[in-house]
């Protein structure tokens, strides 16, 4: 005779099998491993120690509370006396009245949500699209008239506003911030709200926001459900969407109150002649995006355009080939629509726990290109380096400054002992990376700078022997391979007319070039005035 499953065990189990954190048949057989009369602490227990297995102390814990998570919402729904249909219930625990002789649909039942083993209840006031992302219909604005900040919405009266007016505001101000082209938005309290345009910080009123503005501000446009997220761990992502305009926010507390920076997503897919590459550089990076394996590395600093530049690769793929496209991004910024390949799209806190999850995952998922949003930690590199052996097309993102710092940093996140062969990975594994920053032009507006290193036989056996300062004049007289400096990108777009020479010179550091800048420079000077005569 099986043992009797009390009902909070059955929901728990549900929870679980429909999350797909284990399967009915393990779970059953964990179970029963117990012993008669087992409860749900101990089966929780046992089921965490199974999920928890090799995992580091961080992701343990984020794991451990959602377990608890689990229990919370399984003690509750055992309350009702109706087992859930997924879990088999025997004729003992029928006959006993531990269940209903028959289950409810599972319409009934709250249906257990992706980002985590716990489902919070149904609520109607929340409202997500099918990307995650937290949707509201536009405004009937004309966003033609918004000249400057003198027309913005004040938020002086945000003390005055119902929760509906806030969040009206709060889309009204983003909308009339994308017309006047900033890319953020900055809400926080102890200082007047501020943006970033043209890469510089501006503020756009003079009112100093309370903590009570800047949090009524930042939680009008969550759900419930987002709000209690928030309020448990004080720092929240997600994706905005309002009509056909997306935005990323970042919410935080801080010593001042609660602040939130509004990332303004742009509103199509450029290609990376729009993006700022030079025409005669873009062959070069779409032949990366050729090959049926291998590791391309897109680095530079925060705010470089590094997402926009990732949504531009994918789409050339999207155009040119015909395969299966697994991208893991935190959240979804720019939306993907399946043409020749078949695209998905994987958000981490709602799709999947984290990077590293999604990329072991996703090796199971028969992708022919992986991309992932944010290459950070030990594991995720690992991975990634990993795929790109086997057989995959791998296209990440690191925070790093130029192409040797690119390869310092995949080496250091590892122990010395294992450096050595991730270096040797790397040299056979790695196509190509592509360092970018975005800088003032010198005209009142922003390019893009960049180099371009590819992987040949000279920088692979560069990298083999961890020789990384070697790069820089490799790449500086590979150029007829397509390789490009910093330096040398931003004397091309001063001679094609892009950049001011001062702009220019203020990027560059090598004085060879730096001469050839200003002689190009004078020489262009003296043919003004000739012109004059």
């Amino acid at each position: 005779m099986p043992p009797v499953m009390p009902l909070d065990v059955q929901w728990f189990i549900y929870a679980l099998v429909s999350n797909e954190a284990v399967t009915q048949a393990d779970a059953q057989a964990m179970y029963e491993s117990l012993g008669p009369g087992a409860g749900l602490q101990d089966f929780a227990q046992l089921v965490l120690d199974r999920l928890v297995e090799g995992m580091g102390e961080e992701d343990a814990q984020e794991v451990a509370n959602q377990v608890q998570d689990v229990m919370d919402y399984a003690a509750e729904q055992s309350q009702t006396g109706i087992a859930p249909e997924l879990v088999a219930v025997s004729d003992d625990q029928v006959s006993s009245g531990e269940a209903a002789p028959a289950a409810p649909s599972p319409a009934a039942v709250p249906a257990p949500d992706k980002t985590a083993f716990a489902p919070p209840a149904a609520d109607e006031n929340s409202d997500f699209s099918e990307d995650s992302a937290l949707y509201f219909e536009p405004l009937d604005i004309d966003y033609s008239q918004i000249q400057s900040y003198a027309d913005l919405p004040s938020l002086s009266d945000t003390a005055e506003l119902s929760e509906e007016e806030l969040a009206q505001r709060m889309i009204l101000l983003l909308g009339c911030l994308r017309a006047l082209g900033c890319s953020d938005l900055h809400i926080s309290g102890g200082t007047p709200p501020f943006v970033r345009r043209q890469l510089q910080v501006e503020r756009i009123d003079s009112y100093v926001l309370t903590d009570e503005d800047s949090r009524r501000l930042n939680l009008s446009l969550l759900s419930p459900t987002q709000r209690k997220v928030f309020a448990e761990k004080q720092d929240m992502s997600f994706a905005l969407e309002v009509g056909a305009d997306r935005f990323r926010v970042c919410l935080m507390e801080h010593k001042n109150g609660l602040g939130g920076s509004y990332r303004l997503v742009p509103d199509h897919i450029c290609t990376l002649e729009e993006l700022g590459f030079l025409p005669k550089d873009v062959p070069y990076i779409e032949r990366l995006l050729d090959y049926n394996n291998g590791l391309i590395l897109v680095t530079g600093p925060i705010g470089a355009g590094k997402t926009t530049t990732l949504a531009s690769m994918v789409n050339i793929i999207n155009d040119r080939r015909q395969d299966h496209v697994i991208s893991v991004e935190e959240p979804i910024e720019i939306l993907q629509i399946s043409k020749n390949c078949q695209v998905t799209q994987r958000e981490v806190g709602h799709h999947t726990m984290s990077y590293h999850a999604a990329l072991k995952a996703a090796l199971r998922e028969d992708p022919d290109v992986i991309v992932i949003g944010e290459m950070h930690d030990l594991e995720t590199i690992e991975n990634a380096i990993t795929a790109a052996e086997t057989g995959h097309l791998v296209i990440g993102t690191l925070h790093t400054g130029n192409a040797p710092d690119t390869l310092n940093r995949l080496l250091d996140v590892f122990p010395p002992e294992q450096q050595p062969q991730i270096r040797a990975m790397t040299a056979g594994s790695l196509r190509g990376i592509v360092c970018q920053r975005l800088v003032p032009d010198g005209f009142g507006g922003i390019t893009i700078i960049y180099e371009i290193l590819l992987n040949t036989m000279a920088v692979s056996n560069i990298i083999g022997e961890g020789k990384a300062f070697r790069l820089k004049a490799t790449m500086s007289t590979a150029t007829k391979q397509g390789m490009c400096t910093l330096d040398q990108c931003a004397y091309n777009k001063f001679e094609q007319g892009l950049m001011t020479h001062d702009a220019a010179l203020e990027q560059m550091q090598d004085a060879s070039l730096i001469a050839q800048l200003d002689q190009l420079y004078a020489t262009r000077e003296a043919q003004k005035l000739a012109k004059k005569r």
